[in-house]
């Protein structure tokens, strides 16, 4: 499993994904890139750098002052009160959603509604076997074997990974997906996302 990268660092906010950094060349130009839970923005800034139009929710208002150098930024317990994101009664979409060190299974569905058609959903957390090596260790912030495929199955899996990462040790699963409803209809992804 390839590890984390120590491109692009924030002060303080550790290294950008080896995981998004494989899969972000597949967001739109200048597509918008929504960060959940994106703590000081170092996956904002990763997709800014490269002209994408990046907002990023998080709960911390620390966090939140130095992620928003790299764009929009809202402050929200998204476990605790309504998903802010919202276009009237429609959950707000971007041409990609990522997620990473960050487990809500209630949240799970409207990841899913928040990535547009045509866009990419990348995610990656820590997965069950984590508890023998460390932090998070309790099954609630623990993925299933397989439940990110489960978790999204409406999306057309572009890549899948799960299993044992060293430096630092953990346990992970990998997702990167794309909604891929326009295509449906062709029974083919999207041009960008053929490999």
């Amino acid at each position: 499993m390839p590890e984390l990268s120590s491109a692009t660092l924030i002060d303080g906010a550790g290294p950008v994904s080896s995981w998004v950094q494989r899969w972000s060349h597949l967001v739109a130009p200048h597509g918008s890139v929504l960060d959940i839970a994106c703590g000081q923005g170092r996956h904002m800034q990763w997709f800014a750098q490269r002209g994408h139009v990046v907002t990023g929710i998080d709960r911390s208002p620390a966090a939140l002052a130095l992620a928003a150098n790299f764009g929009a930024v809202v402050l929200a317990d998204i476990e605790m009160a309504p998903w802010p994101l919202m276009n009237g009664s429609q959950v707000r979409q971007f041409d990609a959603v990522i997620v990473t060190n960050y487990l809500w299974r209630p949240l799970l569905p409207l990841i899913a509604q928040s990535v547009a058609p045509a866009g990419l959903l990348i995610y990656e957390t820590f997965s069950s076997g984590n508890e023998t090596v460390g932090k998070p260790s309790r099954p609630d912030f623990l993925l299933r074997p397989g439940e990110l495929l489960t978790a999204f199955a409406g999306l057309r899996t572009l890549a899948f990974e799960e299993g044992f990462a060293e430096n630092p040790p953990r346990f992970l699963q990998r997702i990167a997906a794309v909604r891929a409803d326009l295509a449906d209809a062709l029974d083919r992804p999207p041009k960008r996302y053929t490999l």
